[in-house]
């Protein structure tokens, strides 16, 4: 089997989580797509350093490096540092994205209501936080990948985690009170 036909097989299939965690990231879909396109050049390059480890988790960390390194030249604003010396209280609601669960059609207009708001309020933490909450309750992956993509101990990604939540709740609050 070529390099190209095994790269195919173990990398391709992420292509989707790839772009999701570079939207995340960039907040605007052409970014992304420049993002992900030299993700992947990048990922080509080193695919023989991956070994038997999970492609995905691989591939997502090269995205987010990418996706800083584009941050850095492009809008350096954008990423802070980031203080993670104390957790904040109790966690948020998690995010999701799942189905709705009656065919109402009132039903569902209040539940896309829901998923933009909640997009909105996302969109607005920084980015540090807003890519631990993707990489968590978006891609459903552990604590431990997250460490490992993010390269920062599993203790830093729970603290981003619950300040995140925390600070997503405040926004979706304040989105909500604005609203009505």
């Amino acid at each position: 089997m070529t390099r190209l036909a095994r790269f195919e097989r173990r990398v391709v299939p992420y292509l989707d989580a790839a772009y999701n965690l570079a939207r995340w990231l960039t907040r605007n879909d052409h970014d992304a797509e420049d993002v992900v396109q030299e993700a992947f050049a990048r990922a080509f390059r080193y695919f023989d350093s991956l070994k038997d480890s999970d492609a995905r988790a691989w591939l997502l960390a090269i995205v987010r490096n990418t996706g800083y390194t584009w941050l850095e030249k492009n809008r350096p604003a954008d990423v802070i540092a980031l203080e993670d010396s104390g957790l904040v209280g109790a966690d948020a609601e998690v995010i999701g994205h799942a189905a709705p669960a009656e065919s109402n059609p009132e039903v569902i207009v209040l539940q896309s209501a829901q998923r933009k708001l909640v997009n909105q309020a996302l969109e607005d933490l920084p980015v540090a936080f807003r890519e631990v909450l993707v990489m968590r309750e978006l891609e459903d992956l552990s604590y431990k990948e997250i460490a490992h993509i993010a390269g920062v101990p599993i203790g830093t990604v729970m603290s981003r985690l619950a300040r995140g939540r925390e600070m997503l709740r405040k926004l979706l609050d304040k989105r909500m009170r604005k609203a009505s």
